[in-house]
């Protein structure tokens, strides 16, 4: 079992814990979540989504992140899945980031669908 994100106990006042398939989208969303540069022994794990807060909101801006987003993920969870499809779109206010990947130990496909609402 892994531990679950985010941190939080669980009923019994243990420290929750989750599966594999739940452990892998949250290991996707902490890398969709994180700005280079957060993270002390590494750098350059994230994806500069956060990083567009307070850019402009472009369908631009979409197509740039979504080349950060695919190296980002090939880069540090090439082992674990394997992406099918992604899109970034911008609409209105919001970044909406729709992932469809495979998990690599079962073949199982997943769909997520991540928002970051920006200026």
């Amino acid at each position: 079992m892994n531990i679950d994100y985010p941190f939080h106990f669980d009923s019994r006042g243990f420290t929750a814990t989750t599966d594999d398939p739940d452990h892998i989208r949250d290991l996707i969303e902490q890398l969709l979540f994180t700005n280079p540069g957060d993270r002390v022994n590494r750098p350059d794990f994230g994806s500069g989504l956060l990083s567009m807060i307070f850019a402009a909101n472009s369908p631009e801006i979409a197509t740039a992140l979504e080349f950060s987003i695919q190296a980002a993920l090939q880069r540090w969870l090439n082992d674990l899945i394997e992406v099918r499809s992604l899109s970034v779109t911008s609409i209105d206010s919001n970044l909406r980031v729709s992932l469809q990947y495979a998990l690599r130990r079962t073949g199982e496909q997943r769909a997520e669908t991540f928002v970051q609402q920006i200026n």
